[in-house]
Parts: C-alpha cells; structure tokens; sequence
C-alpha cells in the first residue's frame, strides 16, 4: 500500500461513522423508557431545549448571514492580485469564502443540534436503566454521548475534505488549504455564540435554582417543587452537549485546516527533493483523524464491567483503547505516506528515516492527551487531595470554601504549562531531526511537529466527547428520577454517575485546552505562513519573526491579554444577571403558590424556562461580538505584525485564565457531591452530609463555580480559537 491509496480512507472512514452513530442511536432509542411519570418529565425537557435551540440557533444563523456577506466584500476588496496569496482573488475569491464561512457555520449548527437533540433521548433511557443496573445505565449514557462524537467529528473531517475537494485540492492541492479557512471561521464563529448562549442559560438555571430550592427552601436538587428544575435541565442539554459539540468541531476543523497549511510547506520540499506523492503531506491530517475516528468505534465494543465496578473505570478503559489502536494507526500510517520519502534530500540530525521522527511527535501528542485527562481527574475528582480541601474548607464556612477553591483553580496552571511547554518542545524538536529545509534554508519540519502532535491528540476526539455528553445525560437522567419520585436505589445510581459525569465534563475541557494550546502554534504558524504568502506575492520583505520590543506588537498583545479577561467578566456577568430574573421569579412562585410545598399546586415552570431563554440570548450578544471585532479593529490599526503578536499572548492568557475556570469550578462542583455523598466527617467520625452548614456553604462555592467551569471558561476555549481562524481569513486586510 502507498500514501495515495491510503489517502482514500478519508471518505469512508467518514461515512462509517456516521453509519455507527447511526446505529447506536437506534440501539439507545430503542431501550425501554421507564415509567410514565418519567416520559412526562423527559418530553417537558425536550420541549423546552428544543424550544431554546431554534431560538438561538435562528439569531445565531441571522449573525452568520452577516457576518459572511461582511466577509465577502472584505475579501472581495482587499484580495487583488498585487498582494493575492494564490491566483484566485477579488471577487471569486471573496464568494469562495463567503460559501466556505457558511458550510462552515452550517456543519457547526448541526453538530450542536444534533448532541442536544440524542443526549435528551438519551436521558430517559439512562434513567429507566438505573432502575435495574448499574452497568446498562453507564452503557446507556455513553452510547448516548458517542452518537454525539461520532457525528461531530465525522461530519468535520467530511466538511473539511468536501471544501478542500470543492476548492480544487486534488488539482491544486498547494492552494486549496489556504481557500478553506473561510469553512474554519464558520465554524468557530457559531461555535462562540452557542457555547455562550448554552453556557449563560445551563448555569443561569442552576445557580437560580440551586440557591432558592437547596439553599432557601432546604429542598432536595431537582425536587419538583422547584420552578426553576426544567429549566436547569434543559440547560444541561442547550449548555453541555449543544456547545460543547459545536466547540469541538470548530476545533477540530480549524486545526486540521492550520495542520494543512503547514503541510503545503513540506509538500514544496517534496516537489523540489522529487519525493512521492508530494500531497501526501498535505493529506495527512486528514487520514489520521480518519483512522482515529475507526479505533474509536473498536473501543466502544470495551466498555463493560461488573455491578460493583467503579463507572470511571469503564470509562478509563475505552479510553485506553482508543489510546492504544490510535497509536497503532498512527505507526502505519506515518510508515506509509512518510516512508517512502527520499531521505537524501533532507537534512536530519540522526541517521533515521524521517517517518520515525513525526510517529514520535505524534506519540507526544497522544500522551499529552492522556496527561490532561489524569490532571484533570486530580483535580476535580472526589478521591483526591484538591476536592477533598475543598470540602474540609467548607466546614468552616462559604468563605474558607472560596479561598480553598480559588486556590486551586490557580494551582492548576502549573502542571498545565509544564505538560504544554514540554509537548511543544518536544514535537517541534523532533521534528526538526527530520532535516526538512526549503529553498530559503528555514527549517519548516519544528512546526509540522507540532501541527503532527496536535493531529495525534485529536485522534482521540470523539471518545473524549462521548464522555463529555455522558455528563449531562447522567445529570439530566439523575433529575428525572428524582423528579418522578423514583425508588431510592436509581437515584443511588444515578448520583454514582452524575459525579462521574461531573469528571467526564471536566476532562474534557482540559481536552478541549490542551488541543487549543497544541494547535496555538500550529496556527500561529499557519497565519505567517499565510502572511508570508502575501508579503512574497507582492515583492515584500518576509517576516521570520514578531519583535515584541516594537511598540505596535506589544500594545497589541497587551489589548489580546486584556480581552481575554474581560470577554470572560462579560460572560460571567451574563450569568450573575439571568440568575438574578430566575432567583427573583421562583421566590415569587414560592410566595405566591403556597401549595407548591405540599404537592398540591404545580410550579409554572415553563415562565423559568421562558425567562432564562430570553435572558442568555440577550446576554450573549455583547461578548461574542467583542471577540470577533477586537481582533480586526487591532489588526487594522497597528498592522500584521502587530496581529501576530496578539494571537501569540491571547492565546497564552486565554488557556492559562481557562484552566483556572474549569478545573476550579470543577473541583468545587465535586467538593458538594463530595459532601452529599456522605463522605466528609467531623473529628468524631460523625458524617456532614445534607441539610448542614458545611453542605450550604459547598453548595455557594459551587454556585460561585458554575459560571467559571460552564460558561467563561468553556467560551475561551473557542476564543482563542476564532482569534486565529479569522485573522488567517483577514491575512489581506492586515497586510494592506
């Protein structure tokens, strides 16, 4: 086998998971649905998530509109042929774009759709299971969640290959990467929006809830009695699945376009050196996903195990699979579109073949994965040492519980940035032992390194989604039970894994940031080689490096580390004030409808669900607008430069002011499972549990938590994203 043969198991390999997705959605959606008390409250669910999700996805589609319409004339006008950086330009150039921006946006609406959509039907089946094992329900919900992984990641890989195709990539492959980026804007742009929206209603919900029903009326978490339940609820679904399935296709699309475009470079080195299959360089991202994508559906076949089995560790073990076949395909198909090369040509610092040096960088990337995952379950589990402190510091009251927690979302970046440092360090130092030089004597094997790195840690994408959606649905099967007054020993259950899915939700936004820290070189690069590209055409002087000494570059990377926190005060202050209208309507529900408390009259829980809906999507405007003008308005300014700068510190700010978000309030979401599980004790040995002041003060720090781990830091992980998804699209702009 050769490196264009191997290329043509990017299709099918698309089309096979979609295929597989298929069949466990009916495998999920054929399971029996519990009781009738559950359907009714499951269908409430679905009615209002669908309700939010057409609102939302209408305003977002109409932003989209205008955002490609905008981008068309841009590019149309800045786009001539004097500074073009391919033989398309001015008008053609600016509808290509504006039609790549759409698909994008689409495919990326789609991907939010239909992870909300499955992990609502999936829900109450999980419940219904819970009622008879342990094991079928974890099943359940994980089937549930790979639906959603399988079609995210799939229908990226097939998006991106179809607009490469679309483009002219099989006849001009050099070119094809660079028309493509207008497909990863889309995506990222919707991505930003619905992990906003999602974002500001889920942990508007639950803070409005959680304060008024466990606080103030001392009711259990999702009692029915609570107005603001439905609305919680739903907002697991419109929050965690919805935006987190839109984010991780804009990720793993506007990576894979950055991995092209570094590719291309390479591929003039193998024209030039006469190599084989030239495109094969290009193509690699592409079949690598491709293969990861069918190792994932071998691991699905794992998850197994006995009833007193830990959850996690069912989980752990399809990840380990996935881990393993990923770096099995990996060996093949470096070995095959790598192996064949000509080795005199290069230049490499070890009498090796140039396969074993990018096998090796993507081996860094698959173990950077698997460090961020166990990071991440250090630190927000409930077995160890940082959850635990957190929960020791709750019995003394919400302040020392604060401290505690802040304190340990802070601690977090240390590990993150060693892990980060030592991954890029090493990709690119192997892959510059490859010796690959162009005409210009520049090394450009450093970066494909690192752009080979981040394709091997997106191999494992759609099992780490499948875990992320596993969240909710544990969550969301946990509220149906308790709402529909099951018998005690589901809702056992269920809690065994909702603190499970508390982790799972959690590792994957340490997933989703050590991704955007791998690719934040790939697509730094990708933007100078797309500026470099231009600067050429037009008879330019190159830039080979971004002086941070120049007051332009350093006023810029300033203004990027400024965004970043006040993108993120925004998206928490939209939750603060939807919390606020929600708190203030099931008060008034409470005061006002008396027999509420003894069943007799029922919450009007459809006003909630009508209130946090208007609430987030009004909210969400102003940040995601703030995004996606600061950096054209900066590039505009102070000049292209000056942009590269800004990607470089934004990007650095956003994942560090990221990872405190998450893994804080993660830990401080478990830190009160910890305590309602039964597990924190006095100096006696006595159990703290519910209904105690340790318990009321966990329970504010997890409040305080919500908006970190769920909304703010979720959205900077698209933030630093679209940063260079739409500066590489305004390349033009910037220069001229």
């Amino acid at each position: 086998m050769d490196s264009s043969t191997l290329q043509l198991i990017i299709l099918p390999a698309g089309i096979i998971a979609v295929l597989f997705a298929l069949y466990l959605a009916r495998d999920v959606l054929s399971r029996d649905t519990g009781t009738k008390a559950m359907q009714d409250v499951a269908a409430t669910i679905l009615e209002g998530a669908v309700a939010f999700i057409r609102r939302q996805y209408t305003t977002i589609a109409i932003l989209a509109l205008l955002g490609a319409v905008v981008l068309t004339a841009l590019i149309s006008v800045v786009e001539t042929k004097e500074v073009a950086d391919t033989d398309i330009f001015g008008v053609e150039l600016g509808i290509r774009t504006g039609i790549a921006f759409l698909v994008g946006a689409a495919c990326s609406m789609a991907s939010g759709i239909i992870g909300m959509y499955i992990s609502v039907k999936a829900n109450l089946r999980t419940a219904s299971a819970a009622q008879r094992s342990v094991v079928e329900a974890v099943q359940v919900a994980m089937r549930g969640g790979a639906v959603s992984g399988f079609l995210v990641v799939s229908l990226s890989l097939l998006g991106v290959y179809g607009m490469f195709a679309a483009m002219g990539g099989f006849t001009t492959p050099a070119v094809a990467p660079f028309l493509i980026v207008g497909f990863g804007f889309g995506a990222s742009f919707v991505a930003l929006f619905a992990q906003l929206g999602g974002g500001i209603y889920t942990k508007a919900a639950d803070v409005g809830s959680d304060l008024v029903g466990k606080v103030e009326a001392g009711i259990p978490e999702d009692d029915p009695r609570n107005a603001g339940v439905i609305a919680d609820l739903v907002g697991d679904n419109v929050g965690d699945c919805a935006g987190r399935g839109a984010d991780l296709f804009e990720s793993t699309a506007a990576e894979n376009i950055g991995a092209m475009i570094l590719g291309v470079a390479v591929y003039g080195i193998a024209l030039r050196l006469g190599w084989p299959n030239p495109e094969a360089w290009i193509f690699f991202p592409l079949v690598v996903r491709s293969f990861g994508l069918l190792a994932t559906i071998l691991a699905m076949f794992t998850i197994r195990g006995r009833e007193d089995a830990d959850p996690m560790g069912m989980l752990n073990r399809g990840y380990w699979v996935t881990t393993a076949l990923s770096a099995v395909a990996l060996l093949f198909v470096t070995f095959v579109m790598m192996g064949s090369t000509n080795t005199d040509g290069a230049t490499g610092s070890y009498d090796l073949p140039i396969w074993v040096f990018f096998f090796l960088a993507g081996l860094v990337g698959l173990a950077t994965s698997i460090a961020f995952v166990y990071i991440t379950q250090y630190y927000t589990a409930g077995a160890w040492r940082p959850v635990k402190e957190i929960a020791e510091a709750s019995k003394t009251g919400p302040a020392t519980n604060i401290i505690s927690g802040v304190a340990v979302g802070f601690e977090t970046t240390a590990v993150t940035a060693v892990v980060i440092v030592i991954a890029l360090f090493v990709s690119h130092w192997l892959g510059e032992q490859a010796g690959l030089v162009n005409e210009a004597g520049v090394n450009v094997g450093g970066v494909f390194g690192t752009a080979v790195a981040t394709m091997g840690m997106l191999m494992t994408t759609a099992y780490i989604l499948a875990m992320d959606t596993f969240g909710p649905i544990t969550d969301n099967a946990g509220g149906i039970t308790e709402f529909s007054r099951a018998e005690a020993q589901a809702r056992q259950i269920t809690d065994r894994l909702d603190a499970v899915g508390n982790t799972t939700k959690a590792l994957t936004k340490g997933y989703a940031i050590a991704s955007a820290s791998l690719a934040a070189f790939l697509l730094f690069s990708a933007y100078i080689d797309k500026v470099n590209l231009i600067l050429l055409r037009s008879g330019r002087e190159l830039m080979t490096s971004v002086n941070l000494a120049d007051m332009n570059v350093f006023l810029a990377a300033f203004i990027a580390s400024m965004i970043v926190y006040f993108f993120s005060s925004l998206a928490i202050r939209a939750v603060g004030k939807a919390a606020s209208a929600i708190i203030v309507e099931v008060r008034r529900q409470f005061r006002e409808m008396p027999g509420i408390m003894d069943y007799t009259q029922k919450p009007d829980y459809a006003r909630v669900v009508d209130i946090t809906t208007r609430a987030a999507l009004r909210e969400m405007i102003l940040p995601g607008l703030v995004a996606v003008f600061t950096p054209v308005i900066v590039g505009i300014l102070f000049g292209y430069e000056a942009v590269a700068g800004f990607l470089m510190i934004g990007t650095i700010a956003g994942v560090l002011l990221a990872t405190v978000l998450n893994n804080g309030g993660g830990a401080w979401d478990n830190a009160k499972k910890f305590i309602e599980s039964g597990h924190l004790t006095d100096s006696a040995g006595n159990v703290i549990g519910k209904k105690t002041d340790a318990h009321a003060a966990a329970v504010v720090g997890d409040t305080v938590g919500d908006p970190f781990k769920d909304t703010a830091g979720p959205s900077l992980h698209v933030l630093v994203k679209l940063f260079a998804t739409i500066t590489l699209v305004l390349a033009p702009l910037f220069v001229r």
